[in-house]
C-alpha cells in the first residue's frame, strides 16, 4: 500500500455558509466557529495501516476513508477531474467543515 499525506486545505466559516449569521450552538448563545478539530495546513501521513490518526476527529476520518483507500491502494479518480494520485475532499458537516486535500507519496 501507498503512503498517503493528508493536509488540511480549509476549515470553513459557517458564517459563510449562512450568510453573515451562523448559528449558536445547541443550549447557548455562542454561535459556531470554524472546526476545531484541525488547523489549516496541518498534516498527516498514513503509513503502514488504515488506521485513524491520533487526534483526526472520527467523524471526518469516515467521511474521507473511501478516497483515502483508493489512493492507498493506487487507484485514481475520474481522469481530467484529478491529477493521479490525488485527490480533494472533505467532511459532511453541514455547519463547519473541512476541506483535505490527499496525495499519494511516491517512495
Amino acid at each position: 500500500m501507498a503512503r498517503v499525506k493528508i493536509t488540511v486545505f480549509k476549515r470553513v466559516d459557517p458564517s459563510v455558509i449562512f450568510d453573515g449569521k451562523a448559528p449558536n450552538k445547541p443550549g447557548t448563545n455562542e454561535p459556531y466557529t470554524v472546526c476545531e478539530a484541525f488547523k489549516d495546513g496541518q498534516e498527516f501521513i498514513i503509513e503502514d495501516s488504515l488506521a485513524k490518526p491520533e487526534g483526526f476527529c472520527g467523524w471526518a476520518w469516515r467521511d474521507i476513508y473511501k478516497d483515502l483507500s483508493v489512493l492507498r491502494f493506487g487507484g485514481d479518480f475520474w481522469p481530467g477531474w484529478m491529477k493521479p494520485g490525488e485527490m480533494f475532499t472533505c467532511c459532511t458537516d453541514g455547519i463547519r467543515p473541512v476541506s483535505f486535500k490527499m496525495e499519494r507519496l511516491e517512495d
